[in-house]
């Protein structure tokens, strides 16, 4: 199953959890990440960008991922990483038009679903850049 569709489905919906959570927890599961409760709860503060509607935080998650899976111990060691989040967020702004909490919500956001779509289109991004760099089967 992939994040997105995991995310479709309405996972994380019952727990509340945040835009930021919703990646997180979701990949966890998605990509078998093996992350412990704590280690999750570090998503909780970049919900709703950063709680002060800066980068959004479907992406902000997205990177927390993507450095699980491709950063050996430090960013500094390659440019994967950096290389990876500039893909992220060009394929999120053009698919979007903005990377920043305060617009996506005010094109996005509805009182019934909330961020779902920006929290989909997030999600789907990521699957694509995964598979597209490394077997998701093998993924850690």
């Amino acid at each position: 199953m992939s994040l997105y569709k995991l995310l479709e489905s309405g996972y994380g919906d019952i727990e509340d959890l945040n835009c930021a959570e919703k990646i997180l927890y979701g990949a966890n599961k998605v990509y078998n990440l093996g992350l412990d409760k704590n280690a999750l709860k570090l998503s909780a503060g970049f919900g709703g960008g950063m709680g002060i509607e800066s980068v959004c935080g479907a992406l902000t998650a997205s990177i927390m991922v993507l450095s699980y899976l491709f950063v050996e111990n430090v960013a500094h060691e390659s440019t994967r990483i950096k290389n990876l989040s500039r893909e992220l967020f060009d394929r999120y702004e053009k698919k979007m038009g903005y990377i920043d909490c305060t617009p996506l919500k005010y094109d996005y956001r509805t009182e019934i679903e909330g961020c779902h779509w920006v929290i989909l289109e997030a999600a789907k991004i990521l699957d694509e850049i995964i598979a597209e760099n490394t077997n998701i089967e093998k993924v850690r």
